[in-house]
């Protein structure tokens, strides 16, 4: 009797092991395979921030107080507008000090002018007298000493109009150096007054009114608004097919909600040596009503598309190398292994299938236990 049940009990533990290795060796393993997706697109993904090409910090190139300001923080100001100014007395008393050193320069050079007209005629009298009394000589009627004394009083002649000459010259040199001092005295009195550079936003006032300043320091920060743009980095690893002129959409960290479109408009030729990114600039087609600088924001960049793809997770790859891996395939409804290789990657985390996949064989997409070479395989195609 009691091998009667010892028999009975080794046959019902030799059928549950039966049974149970039916179930994990024989029966058909159901897999989820990848299917040929069309139109795919390719895109990069970056984070970045709200720059500004043309930014400037303006201030002036002379040290005052500041006694005038005519613009604040969010103005739009356009290009030449005064936005402020410093206390111009000293300078004003400058100026008019040049004023007046011109001006006395001027009425000398008014009175070398004069001189030369005096010389002129002193010199015409003497030639004349110099002519007649040659005349009277060859006639006996003068002496030598005589005609002699008229020709040395035109020498003297010629040369004082040639000292009249040289006092014009100087003349005109001191209204010249004159000139120069104004115009140099006036152009620092213009640099008491600070203008926009450029049809420009107001982004910060540095300075109230009464401050003291020194030359040089920002009394505003200036950008131009049409010179936003997204500074995004991307990985050097994904930047091998952005260009510029490809399309992207930027999502804003305040605006998580929305979406702008914009476009590649420059990529630096050098990458950062630290952090392995490609920086690249974003000008939105459709921008925000108000931008802040230096806010955080996600972009991605489409760099092509797959007209026909097989794509497989890359968590589904053993021993990937950045080009070839692992992959469990269904091949006529049975598992195997395959060494395959992969080219592009998409966003979501999914590798092209470019090669190492023989005609009808699925690659597996979510690997599940029990799974070994041989073993039977219910497809099921994912939808992509």
């Amino acid at each position: 009797m009691r091998r009667w049940r010892l028999g009975l009990v080794l046959m019902l533990v030799a059928g549950a092991l039966a049974a149970g290795g039916w179930a994990v060796w024989l029966r058909p393993v159901a897999v989820a395979v990848a299917a040929v997706e069309h139109d795919v697109a390719i895109e990069v993904y970056g984070i970045g921030t709200v720059e500004a090409r043309v930014r400037s910090a303006v201030g002036l190139e002379v040290a005052g107080t500041v006694t005038g300001l005519f613009a604040d923080h969010e103005d739009r100001v356009p290009k030449g507008a005064v936005l402020a100014r410093l206390d111009t007395r000293q300078q004003d008393a400058r100026v008019a000090e040049a004023e007046a050193a011109l001006g006395q320069a001027r009425a000398a050079r008014a009175k070398a002018e004069a001189a030369i007209l005096k010389a002129n005629s002193l010199l015409d009298k003497r030639r004349q007298a110099a002519g007649r009394r040659q005349e009277l000589l060859s006639k006996g009627s003068v002496s030598v000493e005589v005609a002699q004394d008229s020709a040395a009083d035109l020498r003297v002649a010629e040369a004082e109009l040639a000292l009249a000459r040289s006092d014009l010259a100087l003349a005109d040199a001191t209204v010249a150096d004159a000139e120069a001092r104004l115009r140099y005295e006036s152009a620092r009195l213009d640099s008491y007054t600070l203008t926009a550079p450029f049809e420009a936003l107001v982004i910060a006032r540095h300075k109230e009114l009464g401050a003291a300043v020194n030359p040089g320091e920002p009394l505003f920060t200036l950008i131009a608004p049409d010179s936003v743009w997204a500074l995004v980095h991307i990985d050097e690893a994904s930047a091998g097919g952005l260009t510029e002129g490809q399309a992207a959409a930027v999502r804003l960290r305040s605006l998580p909600g929305r979406i702008f479109a914009a476009r590649v408009v420059r990529i630096d030729l050098e990458s950062d040596r630290v952090t392995e990114e490609r920086k690249v600039y974003l000008k939105c087609e459709v921008c925000p009503s108000r931008v802040h600088l230096a806010e955080q924001l996600e972009a991605t960049i489409a760099v092509g598309s797959l007209p026909r793809a097989v794509l497989v997770p890359q968590a589904a790859v053993d021993r990937f190398d950045g080009r070839n891996g692992m992959v469990w395939t269904v091949e006529e409804g049975r598992l195997a292994r395959r060494t395959l290789s992969f080219g592009r990657h998409t966003l979501d985390g999914r590798l092209e299938v470019t090669g190492g996949l023989s005609d009808g064989a699925l690659p597996v997409v979510a690997p599940v236990s029990g799974l070994r070479e041989g073993r039977r395989a219910e497809p099921l195609e994912t939808v992509p």
